[in-house]
């Protein structure tokens, strides 16, 4: 064994650590010496997001010593650029120790003097992103490890404005954090004076705001009836969707019973991630049962929403992210233009990996479009740049996260279930299904198809793969693909975009180790590592136009074949 990671492995065997963590420990020096290794081979990485990964002893775990040691580097940071008492709110979802870490944090907190509001029970992410600002707290921590596997947790940061940390506190944070190089760093004598328990107070807060964001209520209340399925997937989402729903005026929605109970080991799922089909199967077996318009599933910290909808057939269609996204915002759009709302000073934010139809709605109805780097984050930060200056409309992105409204400054999957509902209601009121509404944008604004190819990549060789593969796309970027003309190139991480003349122009966006290809066609594919999981994405979009309404079916084939193509030219598929 390196000699490395043997010291790591004794210090916490000679540390402060409990013992069933030591013989968890013991029984890896026993028997998984490459398991052990993973566990100990580095530190896991505190990112600009926060942590993620892998539940278990070891420094690369997911535990509640590299939360503690997290937390403290946190509460210094906090501590140097906070004058006077400090509040931090602190929220988690319904994954294994979640509640465990959460209150190591809040320990770790108020031993360190700072004032921490810690929810009653498990929350939805979007709620203490509300929290956050509803308190006038400096801080946030929710732990959650969002969409992945079950052996998986994680633990997010958030700033006094409600939205994940951005530059420069993400770095400073970072650097405070790898001071904490030992577990006698980490404060300890949690001081019960300084934690305030908080819970239906804050939720009657949130709710009623959620409820604000109807754009018109007078279609609910036609449409009161509207059939629906939701499942929580065993998250957070149980605790306020419905009652959400409810106060939204929608009395016909059912909680799919056999995934409504919180549960970290998510039994009914093999992945709690709405973006994959099999996470909604049973409700959509429910749907087709009770006859239901409309499935809704939120991921297990309700950050995340999916949809399935009546297709053609009669039968549940899942629409992917940025479907969704489309159908929301082509639906706010709308309402606004026919309240008498928009004025020129209101605007919509995707993300560069998210459908470039978004930008064309906007335009159409005159609202300006803001593009940003992959992360919610970066929304978020539009929305506090231009707080007070213009109006938010709506925004997403194409990994199922929407924010309607600007009270919350994180991907809500609460209110966007309300708003999804509320637009499948205002179709309905036209005589279509949320599909048939889809296929009317397509057949004005064109066809736009978007597929994603995510290469999971572990281990310390992972990591070097996944920069080998990004390093040599750099160096040797594809002139063409699918015979097309690669016509502007986008080294997000350079922050330059050449086009194919070789004239180069910078890009006015952070850095982000993001490459991007534009074809003369209109085809995009985009190249980027995970920032928190061992996979690097690879994002395609390709467009078309429909000249029959008739050969729909044909077109839209068509598009997948492209797709197809581009996926085995980068040896993908």
């Amino acid at each position: 064994m390196d000699p490395k990671i043997k010291s790591r492995v004794e210090a916490w065997l000679s540390g402060p650590i409990d013992e069933p963590t030591r013989a968890q420990i013991r029984a890896l020096m026993a028997s998984n010496e490459a398991e052990l290794v993973d566990a100990f081979y580095r530190d896991l990485d505190f990112g600009t997001g926060g942590l993620r990964g892998v539940m278990g002893p070891g420094t690369n775990r997911m535990n509640i010593y590299t939360v503690g040691m997290a937390t403290q580097g946190f509460a210094a940071y906090l501590k140097k650029h906070v004058a006077g008492a400090i509040k931090v709110a602190v929220a988690c979802d319904s994954r294994n120790h979640s509640p465990l870490f959460a209150r190591t944090a809040a320990d770790v907190l108020t031993a360190n003097g700072i004032h921490v509001y810690l929810f009653d029970r498990l929350r939805p992410t979007p709620e203490l992103s509300f929290a956050v600002r509803h308190l006038g707290a400096h801080g946030g921590i929710v732990v959650t490890a969002s969409h992945n596997p079950k052996e998986y947790n994680g633990y997010k940061v958030y700033w006094n404005d409600g939205a994940q940390v951005l530059p420069p506190h993400d770095v400073g944070i970072i650097e405070e954090v790898r001071k904490v190089t030992s577990l006698s760093d980490v404060a300890r004598g949690a001081n019960a004076s300084l934690l305030t328990t908080i819970g239906a107070e804050v939720d009657e807060a949130y709710l009623k705001r959620v409820q604000t964001l109807s754009v018109n209520p007078a279609v609910i209340r036609k449409h009161h009836d509207l059939p629906i399925v939701y499942t929580s997937l065993h998250g957070t989402g149980v605790t306020l969707v419905p009652e959400a729903m409810k106060r939204f005026g929608f009395t016909r929605v059912s909680v799919l019973e056999s995934q409504a109970t919180p549960d970290g080991d998510f039994p009914t799922v093999v992945s709690p991630n709405p973006e994959e089909s099999e996470a909604l199967r049973l409700a959509v077996a429910e749907a087709e049962q009770r006859g239901a318009e409309l499935v809704l599933a939120t991921d297990p910290d309700a950050d995340r929403v999916g949809m399935a909808v009546r297709g053609d057939d009669g039968k549940m269609l899942l629409l992917n992210g940025n479907q969704a996204a489309t159908f929301l915002l082509h639906y706010l759009l709308g309402a606004w233009k026919s309240a008498g709302k928009l004025d020129g000073k209101q605007y919509v934010v995707k993300t560069i990996v998210t459908t470039a139809l978004i930008a064309r709605l906007a335009e159409r109805f005159g609202v300006e479009c803001v593009e940003v780097l992959t992360g919610f984050k970066y929304i978020a930060e539009i929305l506090r740049l231009r707080e007070g200056k213009a109006e938010f409309i709506g925004g997403g992105e194409e990994s199922y996260g929407y924010l309607v409204g600007d009270f919350v400054r994180d991907k809500d999957a609460v209110s966007a279930c309300c708003l999804l509902a509320e637009a499948a209601a205002w179709a309905r009121e036209q005589g279509k299904s949320p599909w048939q509404m889809m296929k009317e944008i397509y057949r004005e604004f064109g066809l736009y198809k978007e597929s994603l190819v995510s290469l999971t990549k572990k281990g310390i060789s992972g990591v070097e793969e996944i920069r080998q593969m990004m390093a040599e796309l750099r160096a040797h970027p594809p002139r063409t693909l699918d015979g097309q003309k690669v016509v502007r190139f986008c080294d997000f991480g350079q922050r330059r975009e050449t086009d194919a003349a070789g004239a180069v122009k910078p890009i006015a966006l952070p850095q982000s180790d993001v490459l991007q290809f534009h074809c003369e066609d209109g085809s995009v594919v985009t190249a980027r590592p995970s920032g928190t999981e061992p996979k690097i994405k690879f994002y395609f979009g390709v467009t078309g136009k429909l000249e029959d309404p008739a050969r729909f079916a044909e077109a839209w084939t068509a598009l997948d074949t492209r797709v197809a193509r581009l996926k085995k030219e980068l040896k993908l598929g």
